[in-house]
This record gives C-alpha cells, structure tokens and sequence, in this order.
C-alpha cells in the first residue's frame, strides 16, 4: 500500500479511536466529575507510555532539554483536558468537537503574537468565517449566547496555546517525553480533586476509563505513524472526520441529532481549518522552491 494512502488509514483511524475516547469521557461525565476522569483515564495512558520507556531502555527520555517549554506545555495541557471533559457534560458530543475545533484557527491568531509568525489577510479572514460558523451554531440571536458555549472555547484556546508551546519545543524533546509530562501533569491535576469528592469505581467503571485511556495512547500512536509516513498536507484534512464520528455516536447513543444550522456551523469551521491548512502548506511549499 502507497505510503500516503497508508497515512490517510492511520489518521482516519486515530480519529475515530480519539471520538470513541471522548463518547466514553461523555458517558462518564452522568457518574463522575471532571477531575476523576482526569485521573482514573490518565492512569491507562500513563502506563503504557512507562512501559515503552522501561521496554527501550531509555530512562534519557524523561529529562527533558526544555524542562521550562515541557513543563508550559503540560501545564496547558491539564487546562485543557478539564475544560474539553467539561465541554462533554454539558454540550452534545458532536457540537462540542465543533466548537473545540476552533482551536487550530486560534493557533494562526496566536501565532503573530507568540512566534512571531506573519499571518495575511486571508488566514485573518478564515478566522473570522470559522467564529462564524461557532455563532450559527450557538445561535446568540435567538436564545443569547449561552454560558457553556465558553467551556469548548476556552478548551479550543488552551488547546492552541498548548499547540504553540509545541512548536517552540521542536525537536528538542522528543514526544515520548512530551507525551510522558503531559499525561502526569494531567493525572496529579486530576487526582488534586479526588478529596473534594469521589467514590471508588466498580469494575466496569474502571473497564471504561481504562478504555478510554488506553484509546487515548492508541490514537496518538495512529495520528503520529501518519505524519511520519504521509505528507502532512494529505493526512490532515481526515481529522475532521471526527466531527462525522462524534455526530454518528452522538445519534447512536445519545439520540444527538444536529438540525440544519449547527452543520452549516460546523461545515465553516471545518472549510476555514481546510483553507488554513491549505495556506500553510502553499506557502511553505513556495519557500522550499526557492
């Protein structure tokens, strides 16, 4: 199999093992608070993440060269796992991806600001259309815009100040320990909550949040694998499959069905980040040439 189209099967897959993790966190949400599903899920992806370290050999991989960035990183990471489990409770599965997915427009906005990058009119204006694409779906006009709606955006806006602490690190630390300080800064926040409430799961609630742990490892293998194999301009538009898993599980399990605004919604958000996308990939092909 051609490795582009190999490439396009990882990330298709990875966003769906990724949509079955946040439908399990939403299913979770009806028995338990944010900060125990933080913590219990973690605890699976902590795991196999420890024993490739112990498998390798190579303790190095958790002393980071960019303690200060890795650290920033997981910090915002924490923020954002808590507010995107948030997101799950109180909103529809499929619109609260939708909304989230505003996070990689938010990185072109951030961007100018805190990497110094230039950022053209039209990348400016793709941002607009995808807040666009937010206010139809949340209606302002007809119900005001409704308190919750801050949750998945404030997740989105964590979620790119992660992404863009990212790109300052590089390939200075690679991602096990990246992935490895994010997850434990994510279980300890998590865990921080544990003694203003929580009981002891039951065995098929610790068959859930190892699932949606174990989900979260395998995903992040998948979307990894791809961009190793493919180019990124191929494989990056199929993650926003995910908004037709979450719509599909949301139907299935929920009986979520999303009327005719809320896909138009979607349907910009999703068209500004293919266009952005597109803009990048351009220009740095331009670069390249010359």
């Amino acid at each position: 199999m051609e490795s582009n189209t190999r490439g396009t099967l990882y990330m298709m897959i990875g966003g769906l093992l990724l949509t079955c993790q946040d439908a399990i966190s939403k299913w979770l949400t009806d028995d338990w608070h944010a900060g125990e599903i933080m913590a219990y899920r973690g605890l699976f992806m902590l795991l196999p993440v420890l024993v490739w370290i112990a498998w390798r050999r190579d303790r190095s991989a958790l002393v980071p060269n960019r303690p200060g960035a890795v650290g920033l990183r997981a910090g915002f990471t924490l923020v954002t796992s808590l507010f995107v489990v948030l997101s799950f409770a109180y909103l529809p599965l499929a619109d609260a991806l939708a909304i989230i997915f505003v996070n990689p427009l938010l990185v072109t906005a951030l961007a100018p600001l805190l990497l110094g990058e230039r950022v053209g009119w039209r990348r400016w204006s793709a941002v607009g259309v995808a807040f666009a694409g937010v206010l139809l779906m949340t209606r302002p006009g007809e119900t005001g815009l409704a308190w919750v709606v801050a949750i998945p955006l404030t997740a989105a806006l964590f979620a790119a100040l992660r992404d863009v602490t990212t790109r300052r690190i590089g390939t200075a630390d690679g991602t096990t320990c990246v992935l490895f300080y994010s997850v434990l800064v994510t279980v300890l926040g998590g865990a921080a909550t544990l003694p203003f409430g929580t009981h002891w799961p039951s065995g098929n609630d610790w068959g859930l949040f190892a699932a949606a742990g174990l989900l979260g490892v395998a995903s992040h293998m998948f979307t990894i694998r791809a961009f190793q194999i493919a180019a990124a301009a191929t494989v990056a538009p199929f993650k926003y499959l995910s908004l037709v898993w979450a719509a599909a599980l949301g139907y299935l399990i929920w009986g979520d069905v999303p009327d005719g605004l809320k896909v138009a919604g979607a349907a910009l958000v999703v068209g500004s980040g293919l266009y952005v996308l597109y803009r990048e990939t351009s220009l740095a092909r331009r670069v390249r040439a010359g």
